[in-house]
């Protein structure tokens, strides 16, 4: 394993672009897809299927691990490695999405974030300094600047007054995280659907000097149009030889169009909650296995499939399972949404290195768009 954080770019086909990321706890392949652990756990999975699945790195969410149990206890007892046994390489968020999403219950000033918890109603008090000492009380190998977030509809001005405010944080997180050999900080691109903004802020974090760029404030409201149209004139004014990662992002169409815009990591709750709720992605679209026609399909999930969770429990038992609300159904379509982003993901990587990612493109939306075989 290397002893430091560093990005190779492989292969590349158009804008799509295939790499690996370099760390003392393994190396990630990219483009990725890190699942998202909210409470030092991805719900409903351990971290051995994590890893058999395919997953090289998984996310931990500050806000939430700095109220429960606290980081300082995580760091008395370990890190969160130790706590929650997966070894792999940890990105954890900043807490600010999170923080700024209580509305009423959050006062935002220059120095940070005034905040109740939604647990119990606690105070407490975030700034750029203080998230970057959660984070290394965490243990993580890759740290988020602290940033505001604002959800779309916005105006000009609220997006260039959060961009500023994000810039300016950003070069507080960068000095708190200071140099922490095979660790990471990474700024994050802030503007709305602006296009200025979005390069103002580009440059500002450039000038600064992170070890990978993040686009935040996407995927919050403005629809997948508005969404790729930024990705257009926001991810070519990122180093070329640092990872971009688009944060919150989503469903496998998303992550697709996202990569064809060079776009190298990503994240999003969807495939644990939508197993949760009884939703399945497979190769043919997402299925709800609530529907009745899955009553008496004997069928796996994914026909010929060698995952346990794609291609050995039918249809039919899993309908029961949902229906029934047993938590063994919540588990297995849990683990098989996992198991089909990683299994995309390794198919778009394969596809860049052949030079073919524009025919895997079209040929994967177009079996999307012709819908399950009956």
């Amino acid at each position: 394993m290397s002893e430091t954080f560093s990005f190779t770019l492989l292969a590349s086909d158009g804008a799509a672009r295939c790499g690996r990321i370099d760390t003392p706890r393994g190396a990630i392949r990219t483009p990725a897809f890190m699942p998202v652990g909210t409470q030092g756990t991805v719900k409903g999975l351990y971290p051995d299927q994590l890893k058999e699945a395919g997953a090289d790195i998984i996310l931990g969410n500050t806000y939430h691990l700095m109220l429960r149990p606290g980081a300082e206890r995580v760091a008395k007892l370990g890190g969160l490695h130790a706590l929650n046994r997966w070894q792999g390489p940890i990105l954890t968020d900043s807490g600010g999405f999170q923080v700024m999403s209580l509305g009423a219950l959050r006062k935002l000033t220059e120095e940070g974030v005034h905040f109740r918890s939604h647990i119990d109603g606690s105070r407490h008090f975030l700034s750029p300094e203080r998230s970057m000492e959660i984070q290394r009380l965490l243990g993580s190998t890759i740290h988020m600047q602290l940033d505001e977030c604002v959800a779309y509809p916005h105006t000009y001005e609220e997006a260039e007054r959060a961009m500023e405010l994000s810039l300016r944080w950003a070069e507080r997180s960068r000095a708190a995280f200071g140099e922490q050999p095979g660790h990471a900080c990474f700024g994050i691109v802030q503007g709305g659907i602006e296009p200025d903004l979005r390069e103002r802020s580009a440059k500002g974090l450039k000038n600064i000097g992170f070890h990978g760029y993040a686009i935040g404030g996407l995927a919050v409201g403005e629809g997948q149009e508005r969404m790729l149209r930024t990705l257009d004139f926001t991810t070519p004014l990122l180093p070329a030889d640092k990872p971009r990662y688009l944060m919150g992002v989503g469903t496998p169409d998303d992550i697709v169009e996202s990569v064809a815009r060079g776009v190298d990591m990503f994240d999003c709750v969807m495939p644990t909650r939508s197993g949760r709720h009884g939703q399945a992605f497979t190769p043919w679209g997402r299925i709800n296995l609530k529907n009745a026609r899955f009553a008496e399909d004997m069928r796996p999930l994914v026909p010929g499939n060698p995952h346990p969770a794609l291609g050995q429990w039918s249809r039919a038992y899993l309908h029961h399972l949902v229906r029934a609300r047993e938590l063994l159904g919540m588990m297995i379509l849990s683990w098989a949404n996992i198991a089909y982003y990683q299994q995309l993901m390794a198919a778009i990587r394969q596809a860049i290195r052949a030079g073919r990612f524009a025919a895997f493109r079209e040929e994967t939306r177009a079996r999307w768009r012709a819908g399950l075989p009956q």
